[in-house]
This record gives C-alpha cells, structure tokens and sequence, in this order.
C-alpha cells in the first residue's frame, strides 16, 4: 500500500502514480489527480521524468477518486460530499458531489469566478480613493483614516496564511460560502458604524475574509479541462486585477455623488449577489487531504516555499512583477496629477484604460494554453519591459504614450501571472490551495514593496528614476527566469537539461514518444 506524507509525495517506490483515497497526489506533473481518477489502478511501467512544463495526463475535468474507491474507514465515495450548506442550507441535488459524474467546469462557472473575484478584492480598494472624505465623515485626521487601508492590507495577508490553505483541507464549496457570507456581514456593519474606531475594526475583519478570490484560483485550476487551465486562471487573475482597478473608480465617483456609507451598501448587495451566485453553480467537491491535520497544512506549505524550485522561482518573478505593476500606478498619479493637472477623477479615468487591458485575459490564456508556460513567463516580462522603456522615455512628453504604457504593461502582467499560475499548479495537484497561497502571497509582498519605493524614488529624482527602478526590477526577473530551462525537471534548480522546445504540441509529442520508448525497453527486459 503506498504511503504519503504531509506534502503529498507518494513514498512507493513502484508506483508513483498511485494513491489511496484521501490521500494527496504524488508530486509528478500537472493532472496526477486526474489520471488516477480516471484510469483507476496504475501499472508498475516506470514513469518518465516530469518537468514544469509537463503536459497533462488527461484533458477531462479531475476528479480527485477513482470510482468505486473506498477510504481507510470504508465509507462509500459519495459520503465525501454532503447534501446541506452550513449545516443548514440545502445543496441543489445537481451540484452534490457524484463519483461516476465529476462536474464540469462551464463557461458561466469560469465568469462567475471571476466576477467573484472582481468584486471581493474590491472591498480592499474602495478607502484608498476616499480617505480625504473618511476624514470629513469621521471628523478626524488624515493620519488617522490611513490607517484603513494599512489594516485592510495587513488582515488580507493573515488571511493569505491562514485561510487560503485550508482549500487544501475542506470543502471548497463550504469555505467559499462561509467566507462571502462574513464578508456580507463586515460590509452591512461598516454601512452602518459611526466611529473611526469600530470602522478600522471592521476594515480588518472583513480584508481577513476577502480571499475569496485565493480559494477559487486553486478550485478553477481543478475543475478545468487540463488543456483550458490556462484559460480558466487566467479570468480569475484578471478578477483580481479588475477589482484592483474598479474599486478606486466605482469609490471616487460614489464619494463625489454621496457619502461613504453608500459604497458599502454597494459592497453589502455585491457580496449577497455573489453568494447566491456561488451557492447555485459551485461544485461540492470533496475534500483533498482529510487525512492531514490544520497544523501539517500549514507546515507543508512553510516547507513548499523554500523546497521547490518552480514555486522559488515563479514567487522570485511575481515579486518583482508585483513591485514593478504599483510603482507604475503610484507614480502615475504624481506624474499625471503634477505634469499633466488632472484632478483625482480625471486621474482615476485612466482605470478605465487598465481595465481593457485586464479584459484581454481570455485572449492571453487561450495562448498561454498553446505555449511551453516558461516562454509565456518569457513574453509577459517582454511586454513589461516594452511598457517601461516607453515610460521611462517619454510619459513626460504626452499623455497618449502613458495610455499606451497602461495597456501594455496590464497585458504584460495578465502573461506573466496566467504562465506562473499554471508552472505552480503542475507542482502537486493536492496542493494547489498551498501553492497558491504562497504565490499570491509574494504578489502582495511586491505590491508593498512597489507602492513604497516608486513613492521614495518619484518624489526624490521624478518618474525617469522610478521606470529606471522598474526596468531594473524587469532585469532581475529575467535573470531568474534564464537559470531553469523550460524543461528542466522539477526537482532541480539550476539548468537547462530537456531541451529548448517551446512548442507546447511538439514538446508533447516528444515526451511521449520518449515514455514509449522506455515503456517498450521495460518491456524487452521483462
């Protein structure tokens, strides 16, 4: 029988494909988790060496089971799943979990993910184009109203560590409905508070429960066909992005029209709108690992974060990007405000420009679905250094060259994160919610380091320094992109073995053609 430890490797040493139910799949390539479900028990062939770039075992929606499978306590498949949301709420009979029917990953359910993630993000976004009015509404200082946004940011990060990998643990489906319906809950309550301090207190519980959009990441990545993943990461990333974006232009323009209170009854009737939404298209998918403990979880993704060289990798990238996508922003708006002399609204007009180069996510993924992922990685830090060197050069000299600049750099990021995203996820399929918390993590991580040194760098030298500081960042991403090959195997760090193919078809074929080879070799030897 084989074992499995706490990060899902497999331990047999004459099947690695295999795993017992419950128990998280051996890190071997992009859909293990599928290829058990639906080929049952695996033969004892050797299996070939997998990279980062491996191509899917099956291109059928994963189940995480074979049919029929029985757990260590024998209970039937289907005991998994349950019939009732929150020990109270019923779940429609078409959305419980059946073994011999996995659900299917639609269109609708993509565009409601992302739509999800647009408008939960958001609640961390709407103070930081109001706090001038906070101020007002809240009679006190401007200090003190910036302390929303730091809280917001600072609950959203415990949230990232605590929360996200739990995905890896529960019920997604419950996580998620738990989750919107306490963000429901923070945004009725900031509606109604009066004071400064109930409404910090209230910032920080609902920024805790606002990473809706890191437990649906990992469930997309799950549900999608192996040749669309991309394309579905890719709209949820664009949610993320989108929320970003929307947030500052919907609070600007409410704030100018009305008072803050009405931007969280917004936010309170978005938030209900997505859980109704959630509650009757989600999936219950069974839990991945209930054999593991919060604590193991925890410590397993402590362990993935300095142990695996793809995730190292793609988290050193996503960083820098991360850095590199705010100090733009930040500095913008001196530049745009001082050169330039557009008011707030008109400068928060510029979203909208960011806004369709974030709507070019669909596009960018179907591409990323047909490349090697490394040289989408490579094509996203491309565009950005494009948006840069324009930047840099001219955003002085006419308005027209900073459009461009948002343009480009926002489908540059969408192609480096949609390439990442899909590189991590082909770590270990029962580890994705871990994974993802560490990579959105670093994301957030370079955010913070952006905002704060595109501020130091644009007030002290001008926004010619904060584009040489981003073209700067832009080097160091591809030096670490170039020490691993696009199919290097996954357990090293440093090379180029495997190959130079970024043809995603060819390098299939190739592996293929390269694991008949060996399974006929076996073969002679037997």
């Amino acid at each position: 029988m084989t074992s499995v430890d706490s990060e899902g490797r497999s331990t047999a040493s004459q099947n690695p494909m295999a795993n017992p139910r419950g128990a998280e799949q051996a890190t071997t390539g992009e859909d293990a988790a599928a290829s058990s479900a639906l080929s049952g028990p695996q033969s004892t062939s050797p299996t070939p060496t997998l990279t980062s770039d491996s191509p899917p075992m099956v291109a059928a929606p994963s189940s995480p089971y074979a049919p029929g499978e029985r757990d260590a306590k024998d209970r039937p498949l289907d005991a998994e799943g349950g019939t009732r949301d929150l020990f109270v709420i019923p779940i429609p009979k078409r959305l419980q979990w059946n073994p011999l029917n996995p659900p299917k990953f639609t269109l609708l359910l993509n565009a409601i993910f992302g739509f999800s993630a647009t408008f939960t993000v958001a609640n961390l976004y709407y103070p930081q184009a109001i706090l001038i009015q906070m101020a007002d509404n809240f009679h006190v200082p401007y200090h003190r109203v910036t302390n929303v946004p730091t809280l917001l940011q600072a609950s959203y990060a415990v949230g990232l560590l605590t929360i996200c990998p739990m995905g890896d643990l529960v019920r997604r489906r419950q996580l998620l409905l738990l989750l919107v319906l306490c963000s429901s809950i923070a945004s009725l309550i900031l509606a109604l508070v009066q004071n400064i301090l109930g409404f910090e207190i209230l910032s920080f519980v609902l920024g805790l429960v606002s990473v809706t959009p890191q437990v649906l990441l990992p469930l997309a990545a799950d549900l999608a066909p192996a040749d669309r993943r991309a394309s579905a990461i890719s709209i949820v990333l664009s949610g993320l992005l989108l929320g970003i974006l929307c947030a500052r232009v919907l609070s600007g323009a409410i704030a100018q029209e009305a008072s803050i209170a009405v931007i969280y009854w917004m936010s309170f009737g978005l938030q209900c709108l997505i859980w109704i939404m959630l509650w009757a298209t989600v999936p219950d998918y069974p839990a991945k690992n209930p054999h593991l403990r919060y604590i193991d979880i925890l410590m397993s993704m402590a362990k993935y974060a300095v142990t695996e060289p793809v995730l190292v990798q793609s988290c050193l990238i996503a960083t820098a990007a991360s850095a590199v996508f705010s100090c733009f922003w930040t500095t913008s708006t001196f530049l745009l405000g001082g050169i330039y002399g557009y008011d707030s609204l008109e400068i928060g007009l510029f979203g909208l420009v960011g806004i369709c180069g974030v709507c070019t996510a669909p596009f960018v993924g179907r591409l990323v679905d047909r490349l090697v992922p490394w040289l989408g990685v490579l094509l996203g830090i491309s565009l950005l250094a494009v948006s840069q060197i324009l930047f840099t050069a001219a955003a002085g000299v006419s308005v027209g060259v900073v459009i461009v600049t948002i343009f480009i750099l926002d489908v540059g990021q969408q192609g480096q994160q949609v390439s990442n995203s899909s590189r991590i996820f082909a770590i270990n399929a029962a580890a994705r919610a871990r994974l993802s918390a560490v990579y959105i993590f670093s994301i957030f991580c370079g955010q913070l380091i952006g905002t704060k040194a595109g501020t130091t760098v644009y007030l002290n030298s001008g926004y010619r320094a904060s584009g040489g500081l981003c073209l700067g960042l832009i080097g160091w991403m591809l030096m670490i992109l170039l020490l691993r090959g696009p199919h290097l195997p996954i357990d090293r760090w440093v090379g180029w073995a495997g190959g130079w193919e970024l043809r995603k078809a060819v390098a299939d074929r190739k592996r293929a053609e390269k694991a008949e080879r060996e399974k006929a070799s076996e073969k002679a030897i037997e």
